[in-house]
């Protein structure tokens, strides 16, 4: 499943959700929730740049979730197609980048290795179900979008630093992400709450208004030299009043497996 296409996807209707969730469910194995402002939440066990050395990609590949690490999901490697390179996405407000290349995992600052995984929830089957419920069944599943990036020095602190103060800047008024053609409106950020990790930061990012608004989560964690970050979406889930849980499942097995 390519990310990108789910996202547009997802904002053009959600009856498009169906196709996504068959090409989610058969690709190939890799075998808590808060009111706030934008500004961000985190976990206060340190704030500062732990001493750990960064992480060649190879490295970040041992380290990233691998199919059976997560019960109940399905777990892909990502490809070139599914992480649109620096350059692709652009963003109206230069106080928003930040924000905007984390939420469709662009490749911030000068890390020494990136990685990533495609994370799909498996829908449960109920053969009690009538047709239509077993549809709204089927699309009710997350889809997680894990990269990782692993810094020098004190990088992976300040990217979570950087962050934040975008968020901050740019939770009034909203902003707009452009990719390939294909504009995105953010129209509303809100501080959720997560633990994990050294430093945590987790927000409901919302797109378009009204009928047509759709929610996704986007969560940044640093352990050590490397930063996580989990950008979900959930297929049933549309409308301005629309929310989902955070897929702390994904992000606790991540976490772990950083040490």
């Amino acid at each position: 499943m390519r990310a990108t296409a789910v996202r547009r996807t997802a904002l053009v209707a959600a009856a498009a959700s169906l196709t996504l969730l068959a090409t989610a469910c058969s690709g190939s194995d890799s075998d808590a929730k808060g009111d706030g402002d934008a500004s961000g939440s985190k976990d206060t066990a340190s704030t500062q740049p732990a001493a750990a050395k960064a992480l060649t990609s190879a490295e970040l590949e041992k380290v990233l979730l691998e199919q059976g690490d997560v019960t109940g999901h399905k777990i892909n490697k990502t490809g070139p197609e599914d992480i649109p390179p620096p350059g692709s996405v652009s963003v109206d407000k230069k106080e928003c980048e930040p924000f905007g290349f984390a939420f469709y995992g662009v490749k911030r600052g000068t890390p020494v290795g990136n990685a990533g995984r495609q994370v799909v929830e498996v829908p449960t089957k109920d053969e009690s179900a009538t047709p239509e419920d077993a549809l709204a069944g089927a699309l009710d599943m997350t889809s997680t979008l894990v990269t990782l990036a692993s810094y020098e020095a004190d990088g992976a602190a300040k990217s979570l630093a950087e962050l934040r103060e975008s968020a901050a800047k740019c939770s009034a008024g909203g902003f707009t992400l452009s990719q390939e053609g294909t504009d995105m409106k953010v129209t509303k950020l809100t501080e959720e709450k997560v633990t994990g990790g050294e430093e945590t930061l987790a927000w409901r990012v919302q797109t378009g208004e009204g009928d047509e608004a759709v929610p996704f989560k986007l969560v940044s964690t640093r352990q050590g030299s490397t930063v996580a970050t989990f950008f979900s979406l959930n297929f049933a889930k549309t409308g301005a009043e629309a929310d989902f849980d955070l897929p702390t499942a994904v992000i606790d097995a991540q976490v772990k497996k950083l040490g």
